[in-house]
């Protein structure tokens, strides 16, 4: 079926009552009759809106992508153990030290009788440096399209507990050295997990840490159940008999959860009574009162919430050290291509001189 086309009302919604092969417009002749029929005609485009252009792969052609100058890291962990274990310099490729491992002790003895010597008993230990590596390259167009940017939450301090700014920022005027300062991050976060879970038996590249160094010395085993305070007092009595004075607790972060709950339904405390501090600027928000004085708490952000598998240890800190041969050092590498290479690395070990001046609570539901 052919439908009828309406041309003459085409024409007038268009030109309204000129009449056919009618100029209206013309430049050589002055002619221009387009203001007057605006209301007849849309010039036949529609509107300028968001999506005029297409869409492109970002956004659409018109329009401008404006990226937040503020990066946020997703990834980011508090690193308190970092700050709060005393750097102490080294100057081999091991950190070596003396214990006294037994005393032959004084003794009585009758009149005028004979006084044989006893001899006290001497150990070397001997902890081997390692080398941590943070590598970094930037490209020379990175460097120049890239523009400055604020790393925000990047600059850490504290225990991840307690009131107060825990994480600074800081701006990073270029590619390069955004990709410097996020190495150095990586690199406090790596010591940090190595202070925490490093195993030179597993890898031999690392250091041991905490996990690995205490695991058989003065450890009350839960075996999957419930902690209570009677399990504290009895982890800080080994602490103590041992010849150690607890100054810092690291527990996971579950594991400070039950303390609280512990403390508030034992000892009816409110949770605003909690509140301690620590060097450093670093602040906790619990405080164990033990026969030993008063041992602040911090959590770990690489200790096991796993239950059945939490811990908490207790650390006599006058004793535990990081063995530092070289301290975070930059030093570019060789060039390739166009961009610059670099690296960051730390020679260093941790070390534990007495295992037995700390106690740990393992196996925790």
């Amino acid at each position: 079926m052919i439908r009828h086309i309406d041309s003459k009302g085409a024409y007038a919604h268009s030109f309204g009552a000129l009449k056919d092969e009618t100029v209206y417009s013309n430049a050589w002749t002055g002619v221009d009759y387009r203001a007057d029929l605006k209301d007849k005609m849309s010039i036949g485009m529609k509107a300028l809106n968001t999506e005029t252009g297409g869409a492109g792969t970002t956004g659409y052609a018109l329009i401008p992508i404006f990226v937040d100058p503020r990066i946020v890291d997703v990834t980011r962990k508090f690193t308190p153990l970092v700050e709060l274990i005393p750097r102490v310099t080294n100057q081999s490729m091991t950190a070596d030290y003396n214990q006294i491992t037994a005393k032959g002790g004084g003794y009585t003895a009758a009149e005028d009788a004979a006084l044989p010597e006893k001899n006290d008993t001497y150990d070397r230990a001997s902890t081997a440096i390692k080398f941590l590596y943070a590598v970094g390259r930037t490209t020379g167009q990175a460097q120049a399209a890239v523009p400055s940017y604020i790393l925000e939450g990047f600059q850490p301090s504290g225990a991840g507990l307690g009131g107060g700014e825990t994480f600074g920022s800081t701006g990073v005027p270029n590619a390069r050295q955004l990709e410097v300062i996020m190495k150095a991050r990586e690199m406090r976060e790596l010591e940090e997990n190595l202070i925490v879970n490093g195993d030179a038996d597993t890898d031999s590249t690392q250091f041991s840490g905490i996990v690995k160094l205490q695991s058989a010395t003065n450890v009350v085993d839960l075996d999957g159940a419930a902690m209570t305070w009677d399990d504290i007092e009895t982890a800080v009595r080994y602490a103590f008999d041992g010849g150690g004075r607890p100054k810092l607790a690291v527990a996971s972060s579950s594991v400070v959860q039950d303390l609280r709950k512990l403390i508030i339904d034992t000892f009816r405390y409110n949770p605003g009574d909690m509140a301690g501090s620590l060097p450093f600027g670093v602040s906790a928000s619990i405080v164990l009162q033990t026969m030993v004085g008063p041992i602040p708490v911090i959590p770990s952000m690489y200790l096991s919430n796993t239950s059945g598998a939490k811990q908490i240890y207790f650390l006599d800190t006058d004793w535990i050290e990081m063995r530092v041969l070289q301290d975070m050092t930059y030093e570019d590498l060789a060039k390739t291509n166009d961009s610059s290479k670099f690296m960051l690395k730390i020679y260093e070990c941790f070390i534990m001189r007495n295992t037995a001046f700390n106690s740990f609570i393992d196996d925790i539901l």
